[in-house]
């Protein structure tokens, strides 16, 4: 069998990473490989009893399963052969007679890595396209950084403290550090004694010292370069659709920061009017917006991410900002210390530079969390745009934050909800949009197109089964369309995924072709356009003739009034009389959605045009 009919045989939707080892009579060394390898990455599922030739897997069971399970779970307690106690979560499970043995194995805290083998740390290992990779030497150095219990933005840096730092940026910050509400007050210190109160600067034997975190945040050009090589990011605009980027292709834009935190985020402000979705000022003096464009919080959060969060200490790679037609990407040098789900849930986060994190916090570019991705997909989602993608690394230890921007509820998806007949309040509506597009999805994909809870989400995906719109594939963890609408959405083309999972369609069923139970697609006509435009308030088929300037009543109700009603985007004012004297036509809610589109898309034109 392959390697997913063996995971939808072991039901497990959950796994994001599993290694098989054949292990019948002793455990294989390199079995160690991998658990040192899913320690340091994001943890993982071991399975023995499973004998791999090639891409084809056999179950063979393990033999003696005490013996095996007695061997491997006491080698993981012994500090010379592993540098950490490992608790692995066991289970047997039974295939045709043959005992397999499942171990989940944890991912290793920040300051428990690396973890590695015979107490060599050249033996360590990460997961790599689903196979164990020795560490090299930068990656093991990058471990030990995170590892760290003396942050590396809190490290000492001898500077001379009267020479090393940049005025004006330090007055600029100190204008907006006293002007919000909240912060004690430091008016009466000079710049030394302040930076000092904000931990900046910090005590030691031999006096007041500058940290890292101080000469990254206010350091002069030449105190700043000599402690960060690289820049601290690469801003590109391209005038074209992701789809059609090479990596030799031209930009249009390009600004280079090589310079402090404070002057990066000025510059990029500057660098975003020019990719604003619409036009704004900025207040020279607080460099805080004036007016806002809509996507400004998501814009604002990621950068703020990318300035507070990248590692410093990585010279080798420099963080990307590229903005194209349809999506910016957010691309940073240093992974995220929590998972998926936890960076979308409220609460402190342990993040890589606190100090500058505090920093940023202080003048209120940073939520208090020290992550702004629920600001990032709260903002998305008040856009209408589908939701923000996320590709935490931590193999590679590289943390990527797409935007893309593409309607959720677009009006083939509106009008294809209105066909369907069900009633969907606005948040049931972009969850199942989203399971079309996706076909399949977890409880944590729920929460980021909701911006809700776990609670709350769930409320909406069992709506979404009531209405028999999508299955179940595994109890309040996966989700997936129903089998009666799959023709309507074919999986022909890969999508974006959040977060990582591992989801694989049952394949011990025999396939079936399923009719597509649902209408035909009803392709608007101007007229059809107009009528919608009007029928916000009830409007009789008379009103609407003149105002189309029709004259032809059977022409009028055959090709623009009934294929409306027929499609749920209109309904009469008195259903049960048809002939009523009095009878008129107001949109539907479906058909109010698709109104309050075509008059978003109306404005976004308009403020193109404005631009160009």
């Amino acid at each position: 069998m392959t390697q997913d009919e063996l995971i939808q045989l072991l039901s497990a939707h959950e796994w994001t990473d599993v290694e098989f080892k054949e292990a019948r009579q002793a455990v294989p060394k390199n079995a160690y490989e991998t658990v040192s390898a899913f320690a340091n990455t994001a943890g993982g599922h071991l399975v023995f009893g499973v004998k791999k030739d090639g891409a084809r897997f056999e179950v063979v069971g393990v033999l003696d399963v005490d013996k095996v399970q007695n061997e491997f779970v006491s080698t993981l307690r012994q500090k010379e052969k592993i540098s950490l106690i490992i608790n692995v979560e066991e289970h047997l499970h039974n295939i045709d007679g043959n005992d397999l043995l499942v171990f989940y194995v944890p991912e290793a805290t920040r300051a428990e890595k690396p973890v590695f083998l015979n107490k060599d740390i050249r033996k360590a290992f990460i997961r790599k396209g689903g196979a164990d990779v020795r560490c090299s030497q930068e990656e093991i150095q990058r471990l030990i950084n995170d590892a760290s219990a003396d942050r590396y933005d809190g490290q000492i840096i001898e500077f001379d403290l009267q020479s090393c730092f940049d005025p004006s940026t330090i007055s600029w910050y100190r204008n907006v550090y006293e002007r919000k509400p909240g912060n004690r007050s430091y008016a009466d210190k000079n710049d030394i004694e302040f930076l000092f109160e904000l931990g900046l600067i910090r005590e030691t034997q031999q006096g007041w010292k500058a940290s890292r975190a101080s000469i990254l945040l206010f350091g002069r050009d030449g105190s700043f370069r000599d402690i960060m090589p690289r820049p601290v990011a690469d801003c590109q605009r391209f005038g074209t659709v992701f789809g059609e980027y090479t990596p030799g292709s031209r930009w249009a834009d390009r600004i280079v920061l090589d310079f402090n935190l404070i002057r990066s985020w000025q510059s990029l402000l500057d660098w975003y009017q020019k990719v604003a979705t619409t036009p704004f000022h900025v207040d020279p003096t607080t460099m805080q917006r004036t007016d806002m464009p809509p996507d400004y919080i998501a814009f604002r959060e990621s950068v703020i991410n990318v300035l507070i969060h990248q590692d410093y200490a990585d010279h080798s790679r420099k963080p990307e900002i590229r903005h194209f037609t349809d999506r910016t990407i957010f691309w940073n040098p240093g992974d995220a210390f929590a998972s998926f789900a936890d960076l979308l849930e409220p609460g402190e986060k342990e993040v890589r530079n606190p100090r500058i994190v505090t920093a940023f916090r202080r003048i209120g570019l940073s939520e208090n969390a020290g992550w702004g991705l629920r600001d990032v997909f709260t903002n998305w989602q008040q856009l209408g745009n589908v939701p923000p993608v996320i590709h935490n690394d931590k193999a590679t230890k590289t943390f990527e934050l797409v935007l893309p921007k593409e309607l959720l509820l677009s009006e083939e998806q509106i009008m294809f909800q209105a066909q369907l007949g069900v009633h969907l309040d606005p948040d049931a509506a972009r969850l199942f949009a989203y399971i079309c597009r996706e076909k399949e999805i977890s409880v944590a994909d729920a929460k980021a197109v909701l911006a809700q809870s776990t609670a709350q989400s769930l409320v909406k995906l069992q709506y979404l089964l009531n209405q028999a719109l999508i299955k179940e594939i595994e109890p309040e963890s996966f989700y997936g369309l129903a089998e009666h609408l799959l023709s309507r959405f074919p999986s022909d083309q890969p999508s974006d995924q959040v977060g990582g999972r591992l989801v694989t369609p049952s394949t011990d069923q025999p396939q079936v072709s399923i009719p597509d139970t649902t209408p035909p697609r009803l392709e608007l006509s101007e007229h059809h356009r107009a009528v919608i435009r009007l029928c916000e308030i009830p409007r009789s088929a008379g009103d609407l003739m003149g105002e189309l300037g029709l004259s032809h009543r059977t022409f009028f109700r055959s090709t623009v009034l009934e294929p409306l009603l027929a499609g749920g985007l209109i309904q009469q004012t008195h259903p049960e009389l048809p002939n009523h004297p009095k009878q008129a036509y107001v949109l539907t809610e479906a058909g109010l959605r698709l109104s309050e589109l075509m008059r978003t898309q109306g404005q976004t034109q308009n403020d193109d045009n404005q631009r160009i």
